[in-house]
């Protein structure tokens, strides 16, 4: 089933930007802000304490993203079908090892599946391949392959789906140092500012890998993610 609609728009098809736009709108009711990525657990690990602590954090889950995640995103946004999403779902979830992180992003892709088969209706495919892939054991509708599937069927080029993929990480890892009074406001905004050209360089390193190059590059922030659910208290999900 070759999702087809819309991929090979040219990028300068209005409706395809307001689209884009939509997709990376903190409003979509994806689930996101629900996930800290493992900084409550690093905070209440005294591994995160101030506001450098906190860069240092975001880089760091920006290179793990790149390393670990970029390749799901680049080989779904290249082949928006199916039998890639099926294998690509199949694949990640036998390589997250993190048991708090494999279910967040089981969490977080059914989520943006379900709001995306309805709000873009413009691409039918969508649906029809939610559809065929519920009650389905085999696949877990894993966050990445998701999110490329989507891009892809929606046109993107295969830099600006990955580009995506590594804002959104990047602007909810901030909104969750935000809620855990880590940082203002303002400062979230400004250090998103900062953070941005790094986020770049880490995208050109890692971006349009296959998913056999994936790989774990800070294993200390996946093992303190782990023991997120033994918090005595706790506001996120993971």
């Amino acid at each position: 089933m070759q999702v087809n609609e819309g991929h090979n728009r040219p990028c300068s098809d209005p409706f395809l930007q307001w689209s884009k736009w939509q997709l990376l709108d903190s409003l979509l009711p994806t689930g996101g802000f629900a996930h800290s990525f493992g900084l409550e657990a690093t905070v209440q690990s005294h591994l995160v304490s101030n506001s450098n602590d906190l860069k240092t954090f975001v880089i760091h889950i920006l290179e793990n993203t790149g390393s670990l995640l970029l390749p799901f995103v680049y080989s779904a946004s290249m082949l928006p079908n199916l039998e890639t999403w099926h294998k690509l779902d199949k694949i990640l979830d036998a390589t997250l090892t993190n048991e708090v992180g494999r279910k967040a992003s089981i969490s977080q892709g059914s989520a943006l599946m379900r709001v995306a088969s309805a709000v873009f209706s413009e691409v039918p495919s969508l649906k029809t391949m939610r559809d065929a892939s519920l009650g389905l054991e085999t696949v877990s509708f894993h966050h990445a392959p998701v999110f490329g599937l989507i891009c892809g069927a929606l046109g993107f080029d295969r830099t600006s789906s990955q580009r995506a993929y590594m804002f959104i990480t990047m602007r909810d890892v901030i909104s969750a140092a935000t809620r855990l009074n880590l940082i203002g406001p303002l400062g979230a905004a400004l250090l998103q500012h900062q953070v941005a050209p790094i986020a770049e360089v880490i995208l050109e390193k890692w971006m349009n890998r296959v998913v056999e190059e994936a790989c774990q590059t800070m294993p200390l922030l996946d093992t303190v993610q782990g023991c997120h659910g033994y918090l005595f208290s706790r506001l996120f999900s993971s």
